[in-house]
């Protein structure tokens, strides 16, 4: 019999924690499990990522209300995955932002990554008969747009493609600190299910251009200081080429993606395997890595099914 994802077998609670990573700005981070970001304006709070259904949206409202009682107005989502999004309805705002090229990605395969993940993390959708469905943005952007929480200045910006074709980062320049979603990880694996391997070094080039001073990585502990900051930059850079240059090689002789598997491990395991989720996210990006390396540029949706005979695949 087929074993189990690691995920399906995580269900463990995380301690969750509250930092102010700037005047006004938090990271509620949980052990590797997904981070949300709060920006407090003058009248009204911005949220970075919903979370994946509005029960645990309800744990990230708890902590804005330990510190603020102004509304919410505004839900940015980075990207969209369906542990990311789901929990938007909980916040109440009148804008939902998204990139156009995230939206796209919920209308090309909304329902099948929900019913992927779903299968895959079933911890991170306790409450889930709480979800009202896809989530939708009310505002999308192309390139960037700039959001004013009064005198507070918020700039929303896609870089380039990197852990989907849709991230989009938030910069705050009044304390020049930056949300970043799963572009930048910190001491937590990099899903790569939907990336853009070869793009990925670029986009986080132009977040190093930045020279922030923080920064809400989409996993992992707040980054705080120049020093940290780089360091998170920089294991991310060397966690994406690690995973896809062995996999590469073997597409490039024709292997198999049992062999990239292998190779991929013989890579990453020295360095990574005590990364949070590393093994939950190792067979998609193993997958993606072996696709791309063979001219597969869109990444194939994932579904239920598809995870399953993935996944199967590996254990030969």
């Amino acid at each position: 019999m087929t074993k189990a994802f690691a995920s399906q077998g995580d269900m463990t609670e995380k301690t969750i924690t509250f930092d102010e990573i700037g005047d006004g700005l938090y990271a509620f981070t949980a052990e590797g499990d997904p981070n949300s970001g709060v920006i407090i304006g003058d009248d009204s709070v911005m949220i970075i990522e919903a979370q994946a259904t509005p029960r645990l949206a309800a744990k990230v409202i708890e902590k804005v209300r330990s510190v603020t009682d102004k509304p919410i107005t505004h839900v940015v989502l980075t990207h969209y995955h369906a542990v990311r999004v789901l929990g938007a309805s909980a916040y109440g705002a009148d804008q939902v932002i998204m990139s156009d090229k995230a939206r796209a990605m919920v209308v090309e395969r909304g329902q099948e990554d929900w019913d992927s993940e779903f299968q895959r993390f079933p911890r991170l959708f306790e409450g889930h008969e709480s979800i009202p469905g896809l989530t939708y943005p009310t505002t999308t952007f192309s390139d960037g747009m700039t959001v004013y929480l009064g005198n507070r200045r918020v700039d929303i910006r896609h870089l380039g493609r990197a852990h989907t074709a849709g991230d989009a980062v938030i910069h705050v320049p009044d304390q020049n600190v930056m949300f970043t979603g799963d572009i930048v990880e910190y001491r937590s694996a990099c899903y790569c299910g939907d990336g853009h391997f070869a793009d990925w070094d670029r986009t986080l080039d132009a977040i190093e251009a930045y020279d922030v001073d923080a920064i809400a990585p989409g996993r992992g502990d707040a980054l705080v200081g120049r020093e940290m900051v780089d360091k998170a930059i920089e294991s991310t850079r060397d966690f994406v080429q690690s995973t896809y240059r062995p996999a590469a090689r073997v597409a490039a002789r024709g292997g198999t993606l049992k062999e990239a598997w292998d190779a991929v491990r013989e890579s990453c395991d020295p360095k990574f395997a005590d990364y949070a989720i590393y093994e939950h996210c190792l067979p998609f990006n193993v997958a993606r890595a072996y696709d791309e390396a063979r001219g597969i540029d869109t990444p194939r949706i994932w579904t239920a099914e598809r995870d399953l005979a993935m996944w199967d695949a590996l254990q030969g």
